[in-house]
């Protein structure tokens, strides 16, 4: 039976003048290759996109964002609708306390920014899970099993997809990963190194086996 998937991707930008802001290096890479594969597995995807270069696939519905807070208004109001979330987006964790209406000019000396916390919008659609199978992600530069399962457990996932981005081709933007699954229950899955297409291909048939179970 196809699955109603849910699919963010991208990095959020969290605006601290009209000229810059906090963001990532995230491309959207890795969550347009997971739509495109449950795509091609017979599912229904939607897609909620943060800035990025590429151009998102077609999915049955995208829709574009700037900030986490937009990103949390579009996966919350899409949340019942849905079998599987899975948050590929690299959320900024912290956006500037205050936002200036004009450009902060260039001065001698320091310029000091107060940083507050962004929405976790995964603990957040944890609260009202029911039925749907949650994926999480984690990109982490140490401590990779230990950080991947603290916040498995955390946002209450059941699958997290984690991977080293201090690695060679699996850091952000390459067209390649290699990932670590981690389940609810336990299980670790190391995978070798392969395209994002691939690695999504697996992620997708495990999770729709996962929700039948």
């Amino acid at each position: 039976m196809p699955l109603k998937f849910l699919i963010t991707a991208g990095p959020t930008r969290e605006p601290l003048d009209p000229v810059r802001f906090i963001s990532n290096p995230s491309t959207g890479r890795m969550g347009f290759a997971l739509a495109e594969a449950a795509m091609a597995a017979g599912h229904t995807v939607r897609l909620v996109v943060g800035p990025t270069c590429l151009e998102p696939p077609a999915a049955s519905e995208v829709v574009r964002v700037t900030t986490a807070d937009q990103m949390r208004e579009a996966v919350l109001s899409r949340l019942a609708d849905s079998d599987v979330l899975m948050m590929a987006a690299a959320v900024a964790d912290y956006r500037p306390k205050a936002f200036s209406a004009k450009k902060i000019k260039k001065a001698s000396g320091l310029l000091e920014l107060a940083l507050e916390p962004t929405p976790d919008i995964l603990l957040e659609c944890a609260l009202t899970k029911e039925h749907r199978v949650h994926v999480g992600f984690a990109a982490e530069t140490h401590d990779l099993l230990q950080n991947a399962r603290a916040k498995l457990e955390a946002k209450n996932l059941d699958l997290i997809v984690a991977n080293d981005v201090s690695q060679d081709g699996a850091g952000f933007g390459a067209v390649t990963n290699r990932a670590t699954l981690l389940w609810r229950d336990g299980r670790i899955e190391a995978l070798p190194l392969m395209s994002k297409r691939e690695l999504a291909e697996q992620i997708v048939s495990a999770v729709v086996g996962r929700h039948g179970d």
